[in-house]
């Protein structure tokens, strides 16, 4: 019977593991799976470049207002899941507050863009909402990670107004110009 207790445990572990590499392989995307061409709104904002200095997410957070233009930088990041599935969103992490696991020495994290060891609060101030939405404030019903460089850990700037309802606990931009690689 004691010999069963410490297989049983190796076991869940072992299961464990397999199941976040599974999950990170799945959130990651295949690397043959190519994006389904993006729509022309899009394509739009995802060609424009954007403009005035880029301020860092967790100063703009204190003091925009729904209306307001803003431009912004970090990397996509915050959460074991940045994009949102079938829906132009994504969560831009502010590099001056957050570290993603890959910059951390040593760290083997399989999702290093979850910033899993930042504490909750740092990750809230840190991170905005940044969505491309239609004619009627609603994000667009498609994904656009892989889109024009838009990956997990991507260094991003936008531009975009900042949406109704956004406050200094929820950043939400509709982003008007997005340029990755900057």
């Amino acid at each position: 019977m004691k010999a069963i207790v410490p297989i049983a445990l190796a076991t869940c572990l072992l299961a464990s593991c397999g199941e976040k590499k599974e999950a990170a392989a799945a959130s990651s995307g295949s690397p043959t799976a190519a994006p389904a061409a993006p729509s022309a709104e899009v394509t739009k904002v995802t060609s424009t470049a954007p403009s005035g200095t880029a301020q860092a997410i967790h100063t703009v957070r204190t003091t925009a207002k729904p209306g307001d233009t803003i431009t912004i930088s970090g990397k996509i990041m915050g959460n074991a899941s940045p994009f949102v599935e079938g829906r132009a969103v994504f969560i831009l992490g502010d590099p001056e507050l957050l570290t993603s696991c890959d910059e951390i020495p040593g760290d083997k994290c399989d999702t290093p863009w979850d910033v899993c060891c930042e504490p909750a609060e740092e990750k809230k101030q840190g991170t905005a909402t940044v969505q491309i939405v239609d004619a009627e404030g609603r994000p667009l019903k498609e994904g656009v990670k892989g889109v024009a460089g838009l990956d997990h850990l991507a260094k991003v700037t936008v531009t975009g107004k900042v949406a109704e309802g956004s406050s200094a606990d929820l950043l939400v931009v509709n982003a008007t110009a997005i340029q990755a690689g900057k």
